[in-house]
């Protein structure tokens, strides 16, 4: 019962991250993320710094390694000194997902 239940809404969410488009995630990443991760999701020491958080790279190992699921939560729900990102969509956060994925 478990064994349906966690592979049910798996198929669930990858089903509603599969529309997510990179050019698109693009778009909303320049204008509502880039100020504090810089445009190629590098991050910003000075903003890192004011925060006084660590910023890891966009691209790094530790954010890669996160599914979409959770990179999308991050963006909707916050986590830990940010914020969730006002008047960004679902379809929005999974679409800056996708960009994200590209900066491997």
């Amino acid at each position: 019962m478990k064994t349906t239940i966690l592979a049910t809404l798996v198929l669930i969410a990858s089903a509603g991250l599969s529309w997510a488009g990179a050019a698109e995630g693009k778009e909303v990443y320049t204008a509502k993320c880039a100020v504090c991760h810089g445009p190629n999701g590098e991050g910003k020491p000075a903003m890192a710094k004011m925060l006084n958080a660590t910023m890891p790279a966009l691209a790094s190992k530790e954010v890669q390694a996160k599914t979409d699921a959770q990179l999308q939560a991050v963006i909707l729900k916050g986590q830990g000194k940010m914020k969730p990102i006002a008047g960004v969509t679902e379809k929005q956060a999974a679409d800056v997902v996708a960009f994200v994925r590209t900066l491997k």
